[in-house]
C-alpha cells in the first residue's frame, strides 16, 4: 500500500497522487494495511525509511472506500435471510479505527432502494447538470486559493483558512456545538465539518456559510453517531 522494498518503490497511496484511491470492502483489509493510510491523508505524503537513508513520496489522493454494515450484508433488517451475531459485528467493524474514520471528510449510509424507486419513470438530475456544478464549485475554489501555493481546494485549508473561509454566525455556531457535544465530536470532525460545509455553500453558489450547509455537513459524519452498532 505505502511502497518499500531495500530501494523504496512507490506503493498504490502515491501512484493514486493527484487521483482517486478506491478501496472496496474496506475491513476485509488487514488493520495494519488500513492504519499506513492515516499519515498520508493527513500530511498528503509518504515517508519510507531505512538504514542508510529516507525517501518521501507525494501522496495526495482522495480516498473513496466502500463496505458492506456488515458481515452478512444486512443490518438490522428482521427479513434479512442471514444476520450476525453482535460479536461478529463488533469484530468485523473493529478493522476500522476511530481515527481513520476522523480523517475521512463524508460518511454516507446507502439503505436499500425499494422496487417503486427503482421501477419509476421520473427523470432525476442528469450527470452533465451535475458535472456543471461542480465544475463551477471548483472553479470558485480556486479563485479563492489563487493567491496560495500549495492550496488548490476546500479540502487542503488548514485552521487558519478554515476561520478565515468559514465564519458561521451565532445561530449556525450553537448548532454546530450541539452536534459536538451530542456526538462526541472531535477537534478534526469539527474541522472537516466546516470543510465540507463550505463545498456545500459553493455548489449552492453561497458566499457564506449557513446553518442549512451546516446541518447537511453534519449529516454526513454517519459513522460518528452513538449506537451506529444497532
Amino acid at each position: 500500500m505505502v511502497g518499500g522494498g531495500a530501494y523504496p518503490q512507490p506503493g498504490e497511496i502515491s501512484l493514486s497522487h493527484n487521483g482517486v484511491l478506491f478501496l472496496d470492502e474496506l475491513p476485509e483489509f488487514k488493520r495494519s494495511v488500513l492504519e499506513v493510510l492515516r499519515q498520508p491523508l493527513e500530511d498528503r505524503e509518504v515517508t519510507i525509511s531505512r538504514a542508510k537513508f529516507t525517501v518521501t513520496y507525494p501522496s495526495s489522493f482522495m480516498l473513496v472506500a466502500s463496505m458492506n454494515p456488515s458481515p452478512g450484508g444486512y443490518f438490522n433488517d428482521p427479513n434479512a435471510p442471514v444476520t450476525s451475531s453482535p460479536a461478529e459485528m463488533q469484530r468485523y467493524l473493529s478493522k476500522i479505527s476511530g481515527p481513520l474514520l476522523d480523517r475521512i471528510d463524508i460518511h454516507i449510509e446507502v439503505t436499500p432502494v425499494p422496487f417503486e424507486k427503482l421501477s419509476e419513470e421520473r427523470k432525476s438530475e442528469s450527470s452533465t447538470d451535475i458535472r456543471k456544478r461542480v465544475t463551477k464549485a471548483r472553479e470558485i475554489q480556486t479563485e479563492r486559493f489563487c493567491d496560495l501555493e500549495n492550496i488548490h481546494y476546500n479540502a487542503q485549508m488548514n485552521t487558519k483558512q478554515i476561520r478565515k473561509h468559514c465564519a458561521l454566525d451565532s445561530t449556525s455556531k450553537e448548532l454546530l456545538k450541539k452536534a459536538m457535544e451530542r456526538l462526541s465530536l472531535s477537534a478534526r470532525a469539527y474541522d472537516r465539518i466546516l470543510k465540507v460545509a463550505r463545498t456545500i455553500a459553493d455548489l449552492e453558489g453561497s458566499e457564506q456559510v449557513n446553518g442549512t450547509h451546516i446541518s447537511e455537513a453534519i449529516q454526513y459524519r454517519s459513522l460518528d453517531r452513538e449506537g451506529w452498532l444497532g
